[in-house]
């Protein structure tokens, strides 16, 4: 959960930007709930589509950043994988 000091809380809701991941997820809860209460009553819809959106943000950040990180790693040590193509 993402529970951050009121020390923190202030820092961030002031537009700082996280100094760690437990900060991050308290920005990205504050969004998701402040989209959910500008909806009003909290429904099934809502709540479907703010998964949907973290879904397919988590699946952006891990095409654009996570892969091409790994693969920037492993052109520079070397292949894990015995029983890949080499072009893989």
């Amino acid at each position: 959960m993402p529970y951050v000091d009121n020390k923190s809380r202030t820092r961030l809701d002031a537009g700082s930007p996280p100094e760690t991941a437990g900060e991050l997820n308290y920005l990205v809860t504050k969004l998701v709930d402040n989209y959910l209460l500008s909806k009003g009553e909290l429904r099934y819809v809502n709540i479907n589509e703010v998964m949907g959106v973290l879904e397919c943000a988590k699946q952006e950040f891990y095409r654009r950043v996570a892969a091409s990180y790994e693969d920037n790693k492993k052109h520079e040590y070397g292949e894990i994988y015995a029983n890949l193509p080499k072009d893989a």
